[in-house]
């Protein structure tokens, strides 16, 4: 019987039914058969609601969203440009650091196409780089900043984390200064990449101008400060991350719609119900899976994978290469709020049992998920910017594949060298 209820979910999801229902169906059978009443669920749904980190979820998206609707993308690409586009592949440096800027506070990597795309790509063609790989640039560094504070998949990670237990190691903070390395990683590594593979291009004729960086500096001068308290802020822990949220997303309002005045007040409305749209999904998903959590971690489900894993591989080095292989595949396949949401509360005792820390699951996990966005045959980026490029989805493939293998190398050193990812908290 529950075998068959089993095929029914799955073939329910295959053919498009909304997430949560599959999961609260699925965990509403598991509790029914271990004889476990069933108000459960809705202690699950208050104890996530509950939770006080929480509030930083909606804030920063709120922050994103505001950020998404204004000016801001051209205004860092304009601030960018002026300091570093002088240099040999400037402009490709350009690139990697607003795309990661950008898909931190915005937290969507199709957004960060979308937007900064019809900036960046035309601008790189007109530079004299190749169309190939002005569209492997633009289509992979949408999903740049995922490892950034205040990334919503890194608060999301860390808030199922803090539901099962994991111990006073893992904090959201603790999260958010340990993708701050990897992160730089990644984009050093694609930059010299960039610089190498574009060696054979004139030097650009444009010198550093003065007056040019600080007319830009001086157009983003309210901008320029988010980042830095946001980081500084968590960093030194003269900020909790609710707060952050609250101050960020107070900031960005103020500026975007007072001082800026590139958001009228009567957008305002339209833009909370979409960022909150987007937030209840998350949560309703979130609460229901906790529940779902809690039947597996009743079941014993965590050990019993342990054990099964342990069957096969015994070493930590193996078990991370295997982690590495099929995060790469779920990253295709699923998004990443989801991703988090069904994987995490599997993986993260098995792992933990392997001693990998729980932040530095979460850095992999992220990296992983990353690259995942433009893995063929389905990852998600491949289509936006094919549509958003009107490209054969063939020639998003080729172009994105250099910057896939680079990224790659970047996922390899953050996964066997935990220093990394753990040094600033340690």
């Amino acid at each position: 019987m529950i075998y068959l209820f089993v095929l029914i979910l799955i073939l329910f999801a295959f053919l498009g039914a909304p997430l949560f229902s599959v999961i609260i169906a699925a965990a509403m059978m598991g509790f029914y058969s271990s004889q476990i009443d069933l108000s459960v669920m809705a202690i699950e749904l208050y104890r996530i609601a509950d939770t006080p980190i929480l509030l930083a979820l909606p804030l920063f998206t709120f922050a994103g969203y505001i950020l998404g609707e204004s000016n801001t993308s051209q205004r860092l690409v304009r601030l960018t440009q002026a300091f570093f586009g002088w240099m040999p592949g400037g402009l490709a440096i350009v690139a990697f650091i607003v795309c990661a800027l950008f898909t931190a506070f915005t937290g969507a990597s199709g957004v960060t196409i979308v937007a900064m795309g019809a900036l960046l790509y035309p601008a790189l063609k007109q530079a004299g780089y190749k169309d190939k790989f002005s569209l492997g640039l633009v289509t992979t560094s949408g999903s740049l900043g995922l490892l950034l504070p205040p990334s919503l998949p890194l608060i999301l990670y860390g808030v199922i984390a803090q539901q099962m237990g994991s111990g006073e190691a893992l904090s959201i903070e603790k999260l958010f200064i340990a993708g701050i390395l990897p992160a730089i990683l990644m984009i050093v590594l694609l930059s010299l990449w960039s610089i190498w593979a574009n060696r054979k291009m004139p030097v650009p004729l444009t010198s550093f101008s003065l007056k040019k960086a600080l007319s830009a500096f001086r157009e983003s001068i309210w901008e320029i400060p988010l980042p830095i308290f946001v980081f500084t802020g968590i960093y030194t822990g003269f900020f909790a991350v609710s707060e952050a949220a609250a101050v960020t997303a107070l900031y960005v309002l103020i500026v975007e719609v007072f001082i800026y005045k590139e958001i009228l007040l009567s957008q305002l409305a339209g833009i909370i119900r979409d960022s909150m749209v987007m937030v209840g999904g998350i949560l309703l998903i979130l609460g229901v899976s906790l529940g779902f959590t809690n039947f597996l971690i009743d079941a014993q489900v965590p050990m019993k994978l342990f054990v099964i894993c342990q069957t096969f591989v015994s070493s930590k080095l193996v078990f991370l290469i295997l982690l590495n292989i099929f995060l790469l595949i779920l990253g295709a396949m699923l998004d990443i709020f989801s991703a988090i949401i069904i994987m995490v509360p599997l993986m993260l005792p098995v792992a933990m049992e392997y001693g990998v820390h729980p932040v530095h699951l979460g850095i992999i996990f992220l990296a992983n998920m990353q690259i995942g966005y433009f893995t063929p045959p389905v990852g998600m980026n491949l289509f936006i910017a094919g549509y958003r490029f009107k490209k054969p989805i063939m020639d998003i493939y080729k172009a994105t594949i250099p910057f896939m293998l680079v990224l790659l190398a970047a996922v390899l050193i953050i996964t066997y060298w935990p220093w990394l990812s753990l040094v600033l908290i340690s």
